[in-house]
């Protein structure tokens, strides 16, 4: 396999990194927080810039409210919380507050999917890139590893208007380079294949590449593309990569419904009707396990990758 790791990282500590390192090249840049500094990983932002940091309690709709004033006067204010706090329990004041009045807000979302593990069904947003992607102008990124996390949080402020930054809680595999440049809107092609096209976002893109590397051993190839900007879609990628293979599988950390899977056929329908399987939680909550017992059971990990390929080779 092209990517190996030597370390795993959870994906909200590259948050943490990069939001720590934005303390110190951007003064306009602010944090706000809902009670779980510790699990967004803020200490060190607050260390270096404690008078730029807002600590609002658990009261996410006043946070959203806060960060959209802020952005008045020039800030850019990263929030943090869990992504299903982030999204469903505020929806309102996201889409009145910030959308729709184009607000530079950084939502940033931790401990999102079944990886949030045992918290269970309760904590384990399944539907919020779809939430989040329906809102005009909201742009929709969710990162793979612990580099591209930390690549995407400096890349952001750079950005004008709100971003949905959407990360997790397990340590995974760190495979993407360090220096490899962060470019909003622009999927990444991890392996070029004949094949199938396997787009992933988040914690399925290892997830992909083990499956596309077992999959080479049997005589299939697979060409791995890391979307992690789900919104604006690079259907140019996506397009330019079908044309090849004639078949797409898609996989992600998300339902089915409303996720990557549904934007990139949605984009194919128009562009380029192509035969597509989708490794997605089927239309389901979630419960309390292991981040890999529950990826197993519904069906999101490599193996679910590798068995959706073979279907599709099939028709």
């Amino acid at each position: 396999m092209k990517y190996t790791y030597t370390e795993q990282k959870d994906t909200r500590s590259g948050f943490g990194a990069g939001l720590a390192e934005l303390a110190d090249k951007n003064p306009n840049v602010v944090a706000l927080c809902a009670d779980l500094i510790g699990s967004l990983k803020m200490e060190k932002f607050i260390e270096k810039a404690p008078e730029r940091f807002f600590q609002i309690g658990i009261a996410e709709a006043n946070m959203m409210g806060i960060a959209a004033g802020l952005t008045i006067n020039g800030k850019i204010p990263f929030t943090g919380t869990f992504a299903n706090f982030s999204t469903s329990r505020v929806y309102d004041q996201i889409r009145q507050s910030i959308a729709y009045s184009n607000k530079n807000v950084k939502i940033c979302a931790s401990h999102a999917g079944l990886t949030l593990g045992e918290d269970g069904a309760t904590h384990q947003v399944l539907e919020d890139i779809g939430m989040m992607k329906m809102l005009p102008g909201m742009t929709v990124i969710n990162t793979c590893d612990y580099n591209q996390t930390k690549a995407a949080t400096l890349a952001i402020a750079d950005f004008e208007g709100p971003v949905y930054l959407r990360f997790g809680r397990p340590v995974v595999p760190v495979f993407i380079p360090e220096d490899m440049p962060f470019v909003i809107g622009k999927g990444i092609m991890l392996q070029e294949g004949t094949d199938v096209t396997i787009v992933a976002t988040g914690h399925l893109v290892w997830e992909s590449l083990l499956a596309a590397d077992a999959l080479e051993k049997e005589g299939i190839s697979c060409e791995v593309i890391n979307i992690h900007t789900i919104k604006p879609l690079d259907e140019e990628i996506i397009l330019k990569s079908v044309e090849k293979t004639g078949r797409i599988v898609t996989a992600e950390e998300h339902n089915y419904i409303g996720g990557l899977g549904e934007s990139v056929a949605g984009m194919l329908s128009r562009k380029r009707p192509t035969i597509q399987e989708f490794v997605a939680v089927n239309d389901t909550f979630g419960e309390s396990a292991t981040p890999a017992e529950l990826m197993k059971k519904y069906g999101i990990d490599s193996d679910a990758v590798q068995a959706a390929v073979k279907r599709i080779m099939k028709r």
